[in-house]
């Protein structure tokens, strides 16, 4: 996969070398050309140098052929604008937008773009927003029986109980993250677009809860 990356601080470069480890292409766009010293001699991705909002930068960073974007430069707004135009203007579906002020991040997340607090941010939080797919394990019982996982989710799903898809997929979930927020759910609890499940599971199971939660109720497809 193909992921832009506007903002080349400590963060940007980390995401940047850990995407180029796991195999995929990358591009990082800053204003400040010197940014870039931070990649490495090593790095073989693009550096582009500009405004990660303006659309001829993007283009240049190659956001027509990419899969994913992240904006985490050091500023709320230029990030929330990057987002929205990676999403809205070309289209980009795995989007993700560091933000420092939560209050903002909530008002975010509910125009569809998933946000990370910086109080909040590791690297594993970005990189699960950028490839949702499949299960991250966050936790084994000391016999590897069972674990606690965060499970990428279909968009089917969204608008279904969570009695529903424990019934169907044969796992307890544990808890969701909803607006940056730890949810404890009950058996009425409703799943919302943007929620991130973890659930508890069979590790022999694994991989028929994966294609459960990407299925949808009954089989359906996700949008």
């Amino acid at each position: 996969m193909h992921i832009v990356i506007m903002g080349c601080g400590r963060v940007g470069a980390a995401l940047a070398q850990t995407l180029e480890q796991q195999g995929h292409t990358v591009a990082v766009v800053d204003q400040d050309p010197t940014a870039f010293r931070r990649l490495g001699s090593g790095f073989g991705g693009r550096r582009v140098t500009g405004v990660g909002f303006d659309q001829d930068t993007l283009r240049e960073a190659g956001i027509e052929e990419a899969g994913a974007f992240a904006a985490v430069s050091s500023g709320d707004n230029s990030n929330i604008i990057a987002a929205r135009v990676a999403r809205e203007m070309f289209g980009i579906e795995n989007v993700a937008a560091r933000i420092y002020d939560p209050k903002r991040a909530e008002v975010y997340q509910r125009l569809g773009i998933p946000t990370v607090a910086t109080v909040r941010w590791t690297a594993d939080q970005m990189l699960r927003r950028l490839l949702p797919s499949g299960a991250e394990p966050l936790w084994r019982d000391p016999s590897g029986g069972v674990q606690l996982a965060e499970v990428h989710t279909s968009p089917a799903w969204i608008g279904y109980k969570v009695s529903r898809l424990q019934e169907e997929t044969g796992v307890r979930v544990a808890f969701l993250t909803r607006l940056g927020e730890a949810v404890l759910p009950t058996s009425q609890t409703v799943l919302q677009e943007g929620d991130l499940v973890h659930v508890m599971m069979r590790t022999d199971e694994i991989e028929k809860v994966e294609a459960a939660f990407a299925e949808g109720p009954d089989g359906e497809s996700g949008h």
